[in-house]
């Protein structure tokens, strides 16, 4: 617990991002946030298990499952949560890169030998 504490950067929460938005940029630090639900299954018998993050992970309660035993799981990402999912769902905030939003916009302006082939095909018709 101690150790929790003393490893915990102190980095914005991103508090004020609303949660029923799907991305937007945080007011307090100008970071754009996407917000996304998970939920961890059993990767034997596929059954929901209530789960935790633990240094930005994603990890069950428990080593084990309930209903077979099995150690192995997966995380399955939700694009949206249901009210039956909603005891199971990990909620979390996941900041994009600047880079990742940066796009590129390739405009071609037309020519004018374009329109006199065009006119050429025209008046041969």
């Amino acid at each position: 617990m101690l150790f929790d504490f003393l490893l915990k950067k102190h980095e914005c929460q991103h508090n004020n991002v609303p949660i029923d938005v799907d991305e937007a940029y945080c007011p307090d630090c100008g970071a754009y946030v996407q917000n996304k639900w998970f939920l961890v299954r059993c990767s034997c018998c596929n059954i929901k298990r209530s789960a935790h993050t633990k240094y930005n992970e994603i990890v069950p309660d428990t080593k084990f499952c309930p209903n077979c035993g099995s150690t192995e799981f997966y995380v399955e990402e939700l694009e949206k949560v249901n009210f039956i999912d909603v005891h199971y769902a990990i909620f979390k905030k996941i900041v994009i890169s600047q880079e990742k939003l940066t796009t590129r916009q390739i405009w071609i302006e037309q020519e004018e030998s374009l329109i006199e082939e065009k006119r050429l095909i025209e008046s041969r018709k």
